[in-house]
C-alpha cells in the first residue's frame, strides 16, 4: 500500500478541506519548531544563552506522536521534545525563548523558572497553593532531567498508574480521583535518543514495562549518533528495534507491539502512531515506536560542530532527507482521488517566512521580558550607588565601578552584585545615610534572589511536613507487648483501611509479606493492585514509585536492603529529590521510600551510607528509626504530608518486643524532633537508627562508673533537630559524643555541622567533641566482623569514659593506661 493510499483512505473519513487544513497546520508548526531551534542557536553563540540543544529534525515525527496524546496522558521524555510540547498546547515559542534565558519568572517560563536549561519541560500540575490540578482536563508533561535514561524509571511509574486504576475498583468510585485518572485509559509517552538506549536504565524499565503489561508508548528517535559516536558502537545489530526483536508479543506469549518507521515520513509516521497509541490505550500493551533516518541538522548542541564527525555523505543526506524539507515535498507532491492539492511552493514558502517572522518577534519579547527583571534592580543599584559616591571619601573610585558596569552590554543580576560588593568594600567603616540605604538594599536583594533560585526544595504547601502536627501514641492498661514487625503490620492494615490510594511493591513484598513478614496477610487482604511482588530491580522500583506519586496515588516502594539503595541513588537524587525544585513548585511525588538496613552482616549487606545519601537526597525526608513503633508513626504523619521520603527500618528490631500502641495508624512521629531518651549531666551522647539501641546499653554501663549520659535519638537527620534541643542540652552536659555506624566524617561530618556550627553550638563545649563511627572499611562478615568493623558497646563505653577521665582523670581514672 502506497502512502498516498494510506492518506486517501483517510480523507475518505473526513471531508478533504479538513484535512488539507490539518496538514498545513502541521506543516505551519514544523516550521515555526525548526526556525526556533535555527534561532536558538544563534541566541547562545552571540552570548544571550549559556548552552542550548534542541530538536530540530525531529519535528515530523513528534507532530505525529502528538496528535495522539489526549487530556489526562502524560510525557516522560527527554531534551530535544519541544514540537511534542508545541503540538500539546503546553509550550509557546516565547516560553521557549524564555527557558533559553534563564527566565526565572514561572507565569513566563513554566516548566521551572529559570532553574533548568531549555530543553527540559514540564507542565504546571499543582497550583500555587500546593494542591493539585484536575490532570483530566490538561496534557502533562513530568519535568524532564538530563542524565540519559534518567526518564525511563519514572516513566514506567506513570504508565503503571493506569493499570492500577483501571484495577483499584475503590479508587473508580471515589470523587477526588477522576482529576487523576478516566479509569486508566491514560497513555504514558516515553522518548529517548537512540544512543541513550545503550543505559541500563532503558532496559530495565523495558523489561519491566513487559513483565507489568502497561500503556506505555516509548519512541526512539534514531539519528545515527550518539553525540559524536556512531551507533555501531552503541547498539546490538545498529538498531534497537532489533536487538529488542524478542520482547514482541506472540499468540500465546505477553511482550511488546514493535513499529518501525521513519522520521521524514510524514504519511506513515501518522499511521504508525494511530496504531501504536490505539494497542496501547484499548490494550493496555506497551509499544515501542523506533523512528529511524532522523536528520539533526545543528549537531548534538551548541557545544560543538557535526562538521567535526559526520562526512561529506552523511551531511548531504541530513539536507537530502531533512524532516521539513520532505514535509514540504509530500505536500507539494500530494494528489487527492479528484485532483485535490493541499498547497502550491509559493504558499508553503509564505508559511517558512512567516514562521521567521513568528519566531523571531516571540525572541524579542522573550528577551523584553527577561530584561525587565533585571533592568529594575540595575537602576535601583545604579542611583543608590551614586548616593554613595557623593557621599563617600572614595567618590572617584565608586563612580569608575558605577561607569563600568553602565557600559557594560546587556548586564545581568550578577554584574550589578559583582559592582555593589565592590563599592561596599571601598566605603567600609563609613557612617554615612547613603551607605546605610545601600546595604539594606543590598541585604533585602540577596534574600529576594535566594528565594528567587533556591525555593522549594521542599514542599511549600499546607501538607508540608513542617505543618504536620505529631500525635503521641498511646498504651492500654495491660501494656501489651509484641514483636515489633507485628506492630509495623498492624499499622500498616489501619494505613490500608483509611488511605484506598496507598499501594506496596517490592521483592517479596506480595506473597510472603516481606523478608521479615511486616506486611503479611497484606496481599491476601487488599489483593495484589495494592500488595504486590516486583522483579530484582531497583532503579524501576523507584521509578514507579514517583510516576504512580505523580498521578495522585500513595506508593510505598520498598528497597528491600539499605545497601540496595545504592541501585537506585541515581534516580533518587537526580529525579525525586530535585523534582519541585526543577519545577519551581510546579510538581511532587510524594513516594515513600522503605527500606531496612545498618546491621546486619557482610560487605554488601550491612553498609549504612548515610554521608552518601543525605548529601545525594537533598529534597527527600531521610528518616532513621529506632524501633518499629517510631517507624510507624513516621509512616503515619509521612501519608497526610505531600513530600518524598525514605525510611530505614532497623533490621534487628522486627523480632523486639514493644509495647503496642492503641492508636495504630493515627499517632504520628514528627520529623525533625529529637527524642532525649535519657536525662544526664556529664555529656550529650547523639546517634540514631539501630546504632542507638547499642548506644543506649553502653549507656547502661557507663552509669555504674558514675558518667551521667544524656542520651538523645535524633530520628531524622533530613531534617534535623530544628528546634536546637542539642545545643540546649549542650548547655547543661558542655561535651558532645556522636555515634554513627557510617565511616568516619560520614553522616557524622553533617550531624556535626549541624550542631555545632546551624546550631552555634561550638562555644558551649568545654571538651573537643567526640566522634565514634565505623572503620572506613565496609563490614566484615560474622559476628566478630561486626564487633570490629563497626561501633560496639565496649568501643562507645571507652569512648564516653575517656571523655570524662580527661575531664576529671581524679574520679574517672583510665581504665586502658
Amino acid at each position: 500500500m502506497s502512502k498516498n493510499t494510506v492518506l486517501k483512505e483517510e480523507t475518505n473519513k473526513i471531508d478533504f478541506e479538513s484535512f488539507k487544513n490539518e496538514v498545513i497546520a502541521d506543516y505551519e508548526l514544523a516550521c515555526v519548531s525548526r526556525e526556533a531551534s535555527l534561532l536558538g542557536r544563534r541566541e547562545v553563540l552571540t552570548g544571550k544563552a549559556k548552552f542550548g540543544i534542541f530538536g530540530d529534525g525531529k519535528e515530523v515525527a513528534q507532530i505525529a506522536l502528538a496528535k495522539q496524546f489526549k487530556d489526562g496522558d502524560f510525557r516522560s521524555g527527554y531534551y530535544r521534545d519541544q514540537t511534542i510540547m508545541m503540538a500539546i498546547d503546553q509550550l509557546n515559542v516565547q516560553q521557549y525563548f524564555a527557558a533559553l534565558y534563564a527566565e526565572t519568572d514561572e507565569s513566563l517560563e513554566p516548566a521551572s523558572g529559570g532553574r533548568q536549561m531549555g530543553g527540559h519541560y514540564a507542565t504546571r500540575n499543582i497550583d500555587e497553593n500546593g494542591e493539585w490540578k484536575n490532570l483530566m482536563e490538561q496534557k502533562n508533561s513530568s519535568a524532564d532531567i538530563s542524565p540519559t535514561a534518567g526518564q525511563m524509571a519514572r516513566l514506567l511509574g506513570l504508565a503503571q498508574a493506569s493499570k492500577v486504576y483501571r484495577n483499584h475498583a475503590d479508587l473508580k468510585n471515589i470523587e477526588k480521583f477522576n482529576s487523576f485518572s478516566n479509569g486508566g485509559n491514560e497513555v504514558a509517552f516515553g522518548t529517548i535518543g537512540d544512543a541513550s538506549t545503550s543505559e541500563g536504565q532503558f532496559w530495565e524499565a523495558m523489561n519491566a514495562a513487559g513483565v507489568l503489561q502497561v500503556p506505555m508508548v516509548m519512541s526512539v528517535w534514531d539519528d545515527g549518533f550518539g553525540i559524536s559516536v556512531s551507533k555501531k558502537f552503541q547498539t546490538i545489530k545498529e538498531s534497537i528495534s532489533e536487538a529488542l526483536s524478542g520482547f514482541q508479543r506472540t499468540e500465546d506469549k505477553p511482550g511488546f507491539e514493535i513499529f518501525k518507521t521513519k522520521g521524514w515520513d510524514y504519511p506513515h509516521l501518522c499511521a504508525t502512531y494511530e496504531k501504536a497509541v490505539k494497542i496501547a490505550r484499548e490494550q493496555h500493551i506497551p509499544v515501542l515506536v523506533h523512528v529511524e533516518e532522523v536528520n539533526q541538522p545543528q549537531g548534538h548542541s551548541t557545544s560543538g560542530s557535526h562538521e567535526r564527525y559526520k562526512d561529506e555523505a552523511r551531511l548531504q543526506w541530513e539536507k537530502d532527507f531533512d524532516a521539513v524539507a520532505k514535509f514540504k515535498e509530500f505536500i507539494l507532491g500530494f494528489k487527492g482521488e479528484n485532483g485535490e492539492t493541499l498547497a502550491t511552493e509559493e504558499e508553503l514558502d509564505a508559511i517558512g517566512k512567516s514562521a521567521k517572522k513568528t519566531v523571531l518577534d516571540q525572541k524579542k519579547a522573550a528577551w523584553a521580558d527577561f530584561r525587565k527583571g533585571t533592568g529594575a534592580d540595575f537602576d535601583a543599584a545604579i542611583q543608590l550607588m551614586k548616593n554613595v559616591a557623593s557621599e563617600s571619601s572614595n567618590g572617584n573610585f565608586i563612580s569608575k565601578e558605577i561607569e563600568t558596569l553602565e557600559k557594560a552590554f546587556e548586564p545581568i543580576r550578577k554584574d550589578v552584585f559583582n559592582t555593589l560588593n565592590k563599592v561596599l568594600r571601598l566605603v567600609r567603616g563609613e557612617n554615612g545615610s547613603a551607605r546605610t540605604q545601600l546595604i539594606s538594599w543590598y541585604k533585602g536583594k540577596l534574600e529576594e534572589n535566594r528565594a528567587r533560585y533556591g525555593s522549594h526544595l521542599h514542599s511549600a504547601s499546607k501538607y508540608a511536613v513542617e505543618n504536620i502536627e505529631g500525635i503521641a501514641p498511646t498504651y492500654g492498661d495491660d501494656k501489651k507487648m509484641d514483636d515489633g514487625r507485628m506492630i509495623l503490620r498492624d499499622n500498616f492494615m489501619k494505613l490500608f483501611e483509611n488511605h484506598p490510594e496507598v499501594i506496596t511493591f517490592g521483592e517479596d513484598t506480595g506473597k510472603i509479606g516481606g523478608v521479615n513478614q511486616s506486611m503479611e496477610g497484606m496481599q491476601d487482604k487488599f489483593g495484589e493492585v495494592r500488595v504486590s511482588d516486583t522483579g530484582i530491580r531497583e532503579n524501576t522500583i523507584l521509578g514507579s514509585g514517583i510516576g504512580m506519586a505523580m498521578r495522585g496515588l500513595r506508593p510505598i516502594a520498598e528497597i528491600q536492603y539499605l545497601d540496595y539503595l545504592l541501585y537506585a541513588i541515581q534516580v533518587i537524587s537526580d529525579d525525586l529529590a530535585t523534582l519541585q525544585y526543577r519545577t519551581k513548585g510546579g510538581q511532587k511525588a510524594p513516594v515513600i521510600i522503605r527500606t531496612r538496613g545498618h546491621r546486619l552482616e557482610g560487605i554488601w549487606h550491612s553498609g549504612s551510607p548515610m554521608g552518601m545519601i543525605i548529601n545525594a537526597a537533598r529534597g527527600i525526608h531521610v528518616c532513621v528509626p529506632r524501633n518499629m513503633t517510631q517507624a510507624a508513626g513516621m509512616y503515619n504523619l509521612l501519608i497526610e504530608a505531600d513530600e518524598p521520603a525514605l525510611v530505614i527500618e532497623p533490621l534487628n528490631g522486627y523480632r523486639v518486643k514493644e509495647a503496642v500502641p492503641t492508636n495504630l495508624g493515627e499517632y504520628r512521629i514528627q520529623l525533625g524532633k529529637v527524642d532525649i531518651v535519657k536525662e544526664g549531666t556529664d555529656l550529650t551522647m547523639v546517634s540514631y537508627g539501630s546504632t542507638f539501641n547499642i548506644a543506649a546499653e553502653a549507656v547502661k554501663e557507663l552509669e555504674k562508673a558514675g558518667v551521667s549520659v544524656e542520651l538523645i535519638d535524633v530520628q531524622t537527620l533530613l531534617p534535623f533537630d530544628l528546634d536546637h534541643a542539642i545545643s540546649k542540652s549542650l548547655e547543661k552536659t558542655s561535651r558532645l559524643m556522636i555515634v554513627d555506624e557510617d565511616v568516619t566524617s560520614g553522616a557524622s561530618a553533617y550531624i556535626l555541622d549541624q550542631i555545632l556550627v546551624k546550631q552555634k553550638a561550638y562555644y558551649l563545649l568545654d571538651s573537643e567533641p567526640v566522634t565514634v563511627s565505623a572503620n572506613d572499611h565496609r563490614p566484615a562478615y560474622g559476628t566478630d566482623g561486626d564487633y570490629f568493623s563497626k561501633p560496639n558497646i565496649d568501643d562507645i563505653y571507652a569512648a564516653a569514659y575517656n571523655l570524662m577521665h580527661e575531664a576529671d582523670p581524679k574520679e574517672f581514672p583510665s581504665f586502658l593506661d
